[in-house]
This record gives structure tokens, sequence and C-alpha cells, in this order.
């Protein structure tokens, strides 16, 4: 029988998010930039949401994956971006942790700015 990338990519949809879950609580969650601070280079980006990374943890760029941290009470990955960033010439997925749709949603709008694009997979 052959399998599709289609089939194959809904055959392991749950051991995704299954294994996210795992590395998200196997690691030490730093918060960088808490809600409400500006960023260092741009100060115009005023942080909606927690902002940091888990420790000892590796990603595109070479350093922790990114997380953002939502409002919900249950801090379980609700979904991820995945991003592509033409200035700094890299891709990279940043984890989104209890966010409601509407976080997700300005999380996503902040990655489709200047050289960044985005997509954002969300959990069902």
């Amino acid at each position: 029988m052959i399998i599709t990338n289609y089939e194959l990519t809904i055959t392991n949809y749950a051991d995704f998010w299954f294994k996210l879950d795992q590395l998200v609580a196997a690691s030490n969650l730093k918060i960088e930039r808490p809600k409400g601070t500006s960023h260092p280079r741009y100060p115009s980006l005023v942080y909606p949401l927690d902002y940091g990374y888990l420790q000892d943890t590796r990603s595109g760029d070479g350093n922790d994956i990114d997380v953002w941290i939502g409002s919900l009470s249950s801090q379980t990955v609700t979904a991820v971006i995945c991003g592509v960033d033409l200035e700094k010439r890299d891709t990279e997925i940043k984890i989104l942790l209890g966010c409601t749709s509407e976080e997700s949603r300005v999380i996503l709008d902040i990655h489709n700015t200047g050289s960044q694009s985005a997509i954002l997979l969300l959990r069902k």
C-alpha cells in the first residue's frame, strides 16, 4: 500500500501535539519579555502577552524555542506559529501556550509584518 504525504500527516497529527506537550512539560519556561513591555530594538512593538522561551532547547535560529503565553488557565499547547524572516534569513516556530483564538490572531499579526511572514497551526 502506498501512503501519501497527506495520509502520513493525518496519521501523525495527534503525535505531533503530544510530543510538543512533552517538550514543554520537560522544559523550564523563562519569561523574557512580560506583557506590556517594549521590544528592545523595536520600541513601537509592545508585547500583548508574556513572551519567553523553553530553556535548553533549540530552534531554527539556533536559540531556545520561543513561547507566547496566553490568558487561559491551562498552559497547554494551543497552537504553533511557523514563520520565515527574510531579513534574518531564517525560519522558526513559536509555541503558543494557553492562548485564546483572539490572542492567537494578535500574535499571528505580529509575525506577519515587515520582512516576516507566518502561518498559524491551531490545535483542534
